[in-house]
């Protein structure tokens, strides 16, 4: 029997405050069980499994992280844009590492649960829209989203890491990093004969 008061949206969030403080490697069954104050046993009333909970907890983040970003972006183009885009994304990952960390690696995930769940979807939707402001054609604004999600992801995780010993801060490096990205973009290389598709 699930016990009064225990949801499946606590447990998931106690999972992600867990993940946060921890590390989401970290995050087990009985650590959010005791998290709780409740016996391993109560949680499978509301989670499957520890990658249900992960599953869980990356929809939350995800769902989290594009609320954040729409609302940085909202009335914004081009350049403007970008520089809220990857600021609010950097600001989530500082602030929520463990659920950042569940919305960049591969989980399993119910796909009924996944279907239902609309941070995914909306945040591919935001970075297209924002990305469209470069007038790029497909395939290249999908080549764009990659390189774009490469240099915020790469960057959040070597200063995570402790990667930027240099004297240079890392805040100006990561500035002038989107003044580069923001050139390319609107200088996006044109394909050449024997470029694949």
């Amino acid at each position: 029997m699930a016990r009064a008061g225990l949801t499946t949206d606590r447990v998931t969030l106690a999972g992600a405050e867990l993940a946060d403080e921890v590390g989401l490697d970290h995050v087990t069954m009985t650590a959010v069980a005791r998290r709780l104050g409740v016996k391993d046993a109560s949680l499978y009333a509301h989670v499957r499994n520890l990658e249900d909970l992960r599953g869980r907890i990356a929809l939350l983040a995800a769902d989290e992280k594009t609320i954040h970003i729409a609302e940085a972006t909202a009335g914004r183009a081009g350049k403007d844009a970008l520089m809220a885009f990857a600021n609010a994304w950097r600001k989530y990952a500082h602030d929520h590492p463990g659920r950042y960390t569940a919305t960049q690696i591969p989980i399993e995930i119910d796909p009924e649960l996944l279907a239902q769940a609309p941070g995914p979807r909306r945040a591919i939707e935001l970075t297209y829209s924002m990305l469209r402001a470069y007038a790029l054609d497909e395939p290249d604004l999908t080549d764009a989203v990659r390189l774009m999600r490469s240099t915020l992801h790469g960057f959040i995780n070597l200063e995570a890491a402790g990667g930027f010993a240099h004297a240079r801060p890392a805040e100006a490096s990561w500035v002038r990093c989107l003044d580069a990205l923001h050139t390319l973009l609107e200088h996006w290389p044109a394909h050449h004969e024997g470029d694949p598709a």
